[in-house]
């Protein structure tokens, strides 16, 4: 099936939809339906994606997006296709970049740091709250353990695992609801729902029809889904393969179980015969332990 809207989990798709300056709207609309009603956006600036550390030594940071708000509080925006190793490390130290730059030199600056957030739009789950699938949803901050109150406010992580997401059109009550069946579903459908009829949908279903692009965008998106389709196939690919080298691994314990248990049958019956534990060990090979165990 040839697909009328492009998919937002490409390169292209993300950075297309929610990455340049005519559509940073449609951002601002999604982001503030992540954020409590005191965080509204208003407005934002893109900056560098791209951020050095300090040192050669010391590892580079590449967000999807990094941007700004009217109050020059920081935004780093990542899409996330697959489960990562130290995911919620990497969050943190690429928190640190923004956190970083805000240094200014002299003796009279104050450390007054504005407000950092990290947003994670997963398309996996955290093992951990793989049990909890209504919670799909998740603001992090600093937090005094005791107390259970809030320690620093300026440095926010927020998580959308995007695979719980499971409401049919008919069941969207809100715009949350709705801009999440469009991240989950855009490149499924064939026309513009009559329940997503919002100025700013129909600006992002504008965005997303792939019929409007001309053949430099057309072959941009086309190469941004090839590498996204390879990525996942090698994903598929190495999951089989340890699937297999685990079964493989699995007889063999299985099979050496099997002989052990053979061992313990026999030094049973020798026990009941009266041998002593050195005779037992020589038929079996089993250890004193082992032995002493079955007596």
């Amino acid at each position: 099936m040839i697909e009328k809207f492009i998919n937002p989990f490409t390169d292209f798709g993300f950075m297309r939809l929610f990455g340049e300056e005519q559509n940073k709207d449609l951002l601002i609309d999604f982001l503030n339906q992540l954020l409590p009603e005191k965080d509204q956006i208003k407005d934002l600036s893109f900056h560098q994606n791209e951020h050095y550390s300090r040192s050669a030594e010391d590892r580079q940071a590449i967000f999807d997006l990094y941007c700004e708000n009217q109050d020059g509080e920081k935004f780093i925006i990542e899409l996330q296709r697959a489960k990562q190793t130290n995911f919620k490390e990497r969050s943190l130290y690429y928190a640190s970049f923004p956190i970083q730059e805000q240094a200014k030199s002299g003796m009279d600056w104050k450390f007054d740091l504005k407000g950092v957030y990290t947003i994670g739009i997963m398309n996996f789950l955290f093992d951990e709250h793989k049990d909890k699938p209504d919670k799909l949803l998740h603001h992090v901050q600093l937090m005094e353990l005791e107390m259970k109150e809030v320690y620093y406010d300026k440095l926010t992580f927020i998580y959308l695992e995007i695979p719980k997401f499971k409401k049919e059109l008919n069941e969207l009550k809100t715009r949350f609801d709705k801009w999440l069946y469009l991240l989950s579903n855009l490149n499924k459908l064939t026309d513009r729902p009559v329940e997503l009829q919002e100025r700013v949908f129909q600006k992002f279903f504008d965005t997303a029809e792939i019929a409007k692009y001309n053949p430099k965008q057309l072959h941009e998106y086309r190469e941004s889904l090839k590498q996204m389709r390879d990525y996942y196939n090698t994903m598929e690919t190495a999951k089989g393969e340890a699937k297999e080298e685990g079964i493989e691994i699995g007889i063999e314990i299985g099979k050496e179980k099997g002989k052990k248990e053979e061992k313990i049958q026999i030094a049973k019956s020798l026990i009941a015969l009266g041998l002593s534990v050195d005779q037992i060990m020589q038929a079996t090979s089993l250890s004193v332990e082992d032995i002493e165990k079955l007596k």
